[in-house]
């Protein structure tokens, strides 16, 4: 019987299966795909964009080298020793087709932000990212079982049973990371509500016949939407039509070229469609993310429209979320209740995507409503709060967990810190533990850190920049769990260490 059986070998379940791996776990991935290769996740049509936050787990883990080498993605700027302020972004993205301007982005206006390697996003495809994360999770001893599609699910007190068929997979935890239309949700009984969709958008390779009309970008139009992406013939458009197409029958290329016509306002003619795929803006989420032993992340948990590239972010986040916690679980060193912050914390960032989507499409509505609300947010999103608020949302800066405590760094992802040798705090927590960082003139911290050394690794000062800090204690998804000023009291330090990591 494996410690935890994840269903989906997408990039979700497999940053989860690398985290556990990584914790020592014994893990099984199964896959209803019979092979990973597929033109949807390969260049062009599976390209993706990873925020900052995503490329920051990317390097906690030490993973960051091989997702730009699988992506063909330059490094950036990377880390300046002599850089008094971290660079601005050299892209910011949109907002229901509104492209935003980096040079607005406020950075100071951004909280503990330093230079370093992981302010900007990634431009790579699901290909890549599961090649690094596949290869990642067999090193750290998880096993990928493909071409098995999982009919039932049951569990009692002790354990839970995956089955495919007559092939029973027990586990003490079930995660399902399947996608949008999660058989793990459905079997395991999971409540799954939200908004009904209000266009149907289609994504495709298409051959265009003589000159070609379409412009290329993001172009919203008084009939919806359509996008024509550089990579030769790649095509995505929104008809507003409540959803009514998506996923009822084959598109033909009529039909296509139809609603091209429609929403572009132009005589395009389509020779060939040789892929086609729908998707809506439906947005719905579980209740829960955890149902006794079985819990969900990603798509799973959460679904909604693509615009503005959230949900394979909010997925990752998920992921990192939860895999120290289940793990410490696995191995009965958590503290109560910890796994049931997976679902407190991570609940309301999907739930604020959704409303973020929801918006979104709101403002693109072919309607009178829709064009009043675009000139609105237009003036909004070329102000400079406006453009740094909308980074903040993009690239997962303004995330922050309630986590209680006084300090404005409590609960937010750990600035990237650098060491006077030269090592990054997010270096420090490449082995999946946690990370005492003393800063105080007398090293107060040590002897309660040193307590558990197996779980929270100790490191002390200085630092080239300690933004007024005395000590930081960080979870191992990169999460102050608490910080305090110059004058450190190791009194609170202690109750946030046995709160996140036990005695």
């Amino acid at each position: 019987m494996h410690d935890v059986v994840i269903v989906g070998a997408g990039p979700v379940g497999l940053f989860l299966a690398c985290e556990l791996g990584l914790a020592g776990c014994s893990v099984l991935v199964l896959e209803r795909e019979p092979a990973p290769s597929s033109p949807w996740r390969a260049e062009p049509l599976g390209m993706r964009g990873l925020s900052a936050a995503s490329v920051e787990a990317f390097h906690r883990r030490g993973m960051l080298p091989a997702l730009l080498a699988a992506s063909g993605a330059e490094a950036g700027p990377g880390p300046d020793a002599d850089a008094d302020e971290p660079a601005p972004p050299r892209a910011v993205g949109h907002f229901a087709g509104m492209a935003l301007d980096p040079a607005q982005v406020d950075l100071v206006a951004l909280p503990f932000r330093l230079p370093g390697p992981t302010g900007e996003g990634v431009l790579t495809s699901l290909a890549a990212v599961e090649a690094v994360l596949s290869e990642r999770a067999r090193r750290l001893g998880a096993e990928i079982r493909r071409g098995v599609t999982v009919s039932a699910v049951g569990q009692d007190d002790e354990r839970v049973v995956a089955w495919a068929g007559a092939q029973a997979y027990p586990a003490r935890w079930l995660v399902g990371c399947d996608g949008g239309r999660s058989a793990v949700r459905r079997l395991a009984g999971f409540e799954f509500t939200g908004s009904a969709p209000l266009f149907t958008g289609y994504v495709m390779l298409a051959d265009v016949a003589g000159p070609d009309p379409l412009t290329p970008g993001f172009n919203l139009t008084p009939t919806g939407m359509y996008l024509k992406l550089p990579a030769e013939g790649h095509i995505g458009m929104m008809d507003f039509d409540g959803g009514a197409f998506d996923r009822t029958r084959q598109p033909t290329r009529g039909h296509l070229q139809a609603v091209l016509r429609r929403v572009s306002g132009t005589d395009v003619t389509l020779d060939a469609v040789p892929s086609v795929s729908t998707f809506t803006d439906r947005a719905m989420q579980t209740t829960a993310y955890r149902l006794g032993r079985v819990l969900l992340a990603g798509d799973a948990a959460h679904i909604h429209s693509p615009l503005g590239g959230q949900g394979l972010n909010l997925g990752l986040g998920d992921a990192m979320n939860l895999g120290w916690k289940l793990a410490a679980t696995v191995h009965e060193h958590a503290p109560d209740g910890l796994l049931d912050t997976y679902t407190r914390e991570r609940r309301p960032v999907g739930a604020a995507v959704l409303d973020w989507s929801r918006a979104q499409v709101a403002a693109m509505r072919p309607d009178a409503h829709g064009r009043a609300l675009q000139g609105v947010l237009r003036d909004l999103l070329t102000t400079r709060d406006g453009t740094t608020l909308a980074f903040a949302r993009i690239s997962g800066a303004s995330i922050r967990y309630d986590l209680g405590g006084a300090h404005p760094l409590t609960g937010r992802s750990a600035p990237d810190l650098r060491l006077k040798d030269g090592v990054r705090l997010g270096e420090l927590l490449r082995d999946g533990r946690g990370l005492a960082l003393d800063l105080s003139a007398d090293g107060r911290l040590r002897h309660t850190a040193a307590v558990r050394q197996d779980r929270v690794r100790y490191a002390a000062g200085p630092v080239t920049d300690d933004l007024g800090l005395g000590g930081v204690l960080v979870r191992p998804d990169g999460v102050v769990a608490w910080a305090g000023d110059r004058d450190v009291d190791p009194r609170p330090f202690e109750q946030a260490a046995d709160r996140w990591f036990g005695h």
